[in-house]
């Protein structure tokens, strides 16, 4: 029997661009599956039958759907990280705060449900913990050199405040775009600017 890790991971690394088109068509094919059907509904066949490819093309990328799921959320992750980030040098306190959350809040508009799917049935490739450590990594650096700089941030630890901030943010953002409640994400990001705005102040 195949292990978890062998399970998840993608069988074949295009390094042609014939071949990396057609992985794309995959993964493109697979999210609208997936977003139209629902994950369980969401077969390799029909991928396969959406991305016109055979499903033996499809099996010599993927060994199986968790796999193409993981791989849309490596790419979900990575491109959140690559997206523009807004003006985060210093201006007013509330206004940087509210940059930080802005942009976790655009980089997770695009689909809902989607995003839902993978929230609730994704499962963990090494591939997909590396990019999530690389990304948080990254993120909370940047929050921390931020804070650092800011003259109105009176934190006692600016390594750990950092860490707080992205989890809390993203984490909130996330539940609030996949799942949205009565509140609307105006309200959310409202909130969360305030929130992290007074516990910044000290």
């Amino acid at each position: 029997m195949p292990s978890a890790k062998g399970r998840l991971e993608a069988r074949r690394k295009p390094s042609q661009v014939r071949a990396e088109l057609t992985r794309d068509r995959i993964l493109t094919a697979a999210a609208h599956v997936f977003t139209e059907h629902g994950y369980a509904a969401g077969t390799t066949n029909r991928i396969a039958e959406r991305a016109r490819v055979s499903i033996g093309s499809l099996y010599q990328y993927f060994p199986n759907k968790d796999a193409i799921l993981a791989e849309l959320l490596v790419r979900h992750i990575d491109r959140g990280a690559s997206a523009p980030a807004g003006d985060l040098s210093p201006g007013t306190l509330e206004a940087v705060v509210r940059t930080i959350v802005r942009d976790a809040i655009d980089n997770h508009r695009d689909d809902p449900k989607l995003l839902r799917i993978m929230i609730e049935e994704a499962q963990f490739s090494q591939e997909l913990r590396d990019t999530v450590a690389r990304h948080g990594k990254q993120r909370v650096g940047e929050i921390r050199d931020l804070l650092a700089r800011h003259p109105d941030v009176r934190v006692q630890d600016v390594d750990t405040a950092a860490d707080l901030i992205v989890f809390t943010v993203e984490m909130n953002v996330h539940r609030f775009s996949a799942f949205p409640q009565t509140a609307s994400i105006e309200a959310v990001e409202n909130e969360l600017v305030d929130m992290v705005t007074r516990y910044l102040r000290g």
